[in-house]
């Protein structure tokens, strides 16, 4: 499966109102994986950045007076993408700019969710986590994740950032391995079990709570979400 966790800066706030796609930048998962393959790339927007938006960002126009515009690079972009599954945190924002540049071509073009699935990562954080912040800050801390060197918003350190947030909170690992940690590299065989001791003393049974258990399913709603209905937990036998 390939996924591209994806993410966007503008020159503000509303298409609508003019505003345009200033970065692009893109970061590749293979069966939950991480590769090398990236995409990134600054863009002249032919307009002027609200001072919000730099104040965020920090891209100034003249540091893109001389990048390509969006239409020639809008090739290279839309095969990078093209029949992935796109991560994207808060992903109507960034979809809508990306349709609207794409509209904006000569001829116009099909919007990006016609030839891409969507998840919205935003959407996901608010199920796990109603009623608490869920931007990308507040999910690094909760997921233990490093984002100390983000201190001006950037679209491909936010969409690296936003791959390790996606794989935490959608079980982190790609395989569980059951057979502790003797056998966790490959080819290597488990560290034989000691016998129970005859008289041990019976074990203890905690059962969930219900707050547990409805945390548990809405997390089982996530995975499911993210795969596509994939979950095996959704469909294992009682």
């Amino acid at each position: 499966m390939r996924q591209i966790v994806l993410d966007t800066e503008t020159t503000g706030l509303e298409p609508s109102q003019g505003h345009r796609i200033i970065e692009i930048g893109c970061v590749e998962l293979v069966n939950r994986r991480l590769t090398n393959n990236r995409y990134h790339q600054y863009i002249n927007p032919e307009r002027e950045i609200d001072e919000g938006a730099i104040e965020v960002h920090g891209i100034t126009t003249e540091f893109l007076a001389d990048k390509p515009r969006f239409g020639e690079i809008a090739e290279d972009f839309v095969n990078f993408i093209r029949g992935a599954e796109l991560i994207i945190h808060n992903a109507p924002f960034d979809v809508g700019f990306i349709n609207h540049e794409l509209k904006r071509l000569d001829g116009g073009s099909q919007p990006v969710d016609s030839f891409c699935r969507i998840v919205d990562t935003l959407v996901m954080a608010r199920q796990l986590h109603p009623g608490q912040k869920n931007n990308l800050d507040a999910l690094c801390r909760r997921y233990d994740i490093d984002n100390s060197s983000r201190e001006l918003h950037g679209a491909l350190l936010d969409a690296e950032i936003l791959a390790e947030v996606y794989l935490a909170m959608t079980g982190g690992q790609v395989r569980l391995s059951l057979e502790g940690r003797g056998g966790s590299e490959p080819g290597s065989r488990p560290e034989p079990r000691r016998p129970l001791a005859p008289d041990r003393p019976p074990l203890k049974i905690l059962h969930a709570s219900e707050a547990e258990l409805r945390a548990h399913e809405a997390r089982l709603e996530a995975i499911d979400a993210a795969s596509g209905g994939q979950c095996k937990w959704r469909r294992a036998d009682p």
